[in-house]
């Protein structure tokens, strides 16, 4: 089953409109503007197509009863940076464009192979870290069996 979308909240809708446009690559293509529930409150919620089979999408939250915005979805809960983080695939040609652009537009980027698959990382402007993910082979079905196998064996 494909997830439609992923929907977090931004504290910059400018930043965040630039980063996943610009530095991203991604096409805004749908927003939608009303009410909160609480009175005076309103939202926007903007979806971007990431180039598959699904969307992020961004509430621009405006309403005084919800407080300062808190959008680093690992910080904010006290979890190191790298816990909770939004990655999307690409190729490894890709990987290099994709690095590139991020430093041209001002952003720190870490590269890590893991092995079966290279990637990049960036913070993007609600401090929300952001992978481009290259698969550099193919996980085979012994692969899959000995990591059935570690999970049995971490959950004992």
């Amino acid at each position: 089953m494909a997830i439609h979308h992923i929907a977090l909240a931004t504290r910059d809708l400018p930043a965040t409109h630039r980063f996943y446009t610009e530095l991203m690559g991604f096409e805004l293509v749908k927003t939608v503007i009303g009410p909160t529930e609480n009175e005076g409150g309103w939202a926007r919620h903007v979806f971007y197509d990431t180039g598959g089979d699904g969307m992020i999408a961004f509430w621009d939250l405006h309403d005084e009863a919800l407080g300062p915005i808190r959008s680093a979805i690992s910080a904010d809960l006290g979890l190191p940076q790298w816990v909770n983080h939004l990655a999307f695939d690409c190729s490894l040609d890709q990987l290099a464009a994709n690095r590139d652009r991020w430093l041209d537009g001002g952003f720190d980027v870490v590269e890590i192979d893991h092995e079966f698959c290279r990637s990049i990382y960036t913070d993007d402007p609600n401090v929300i870290l952001v992978e481009w993910c290259a698969d550099t082979r193919v996980l085979t079905a012994e692969d899959r069996a000995a990591n059935v196998r570690r999970v049995a064996e971490v959950a004992r």
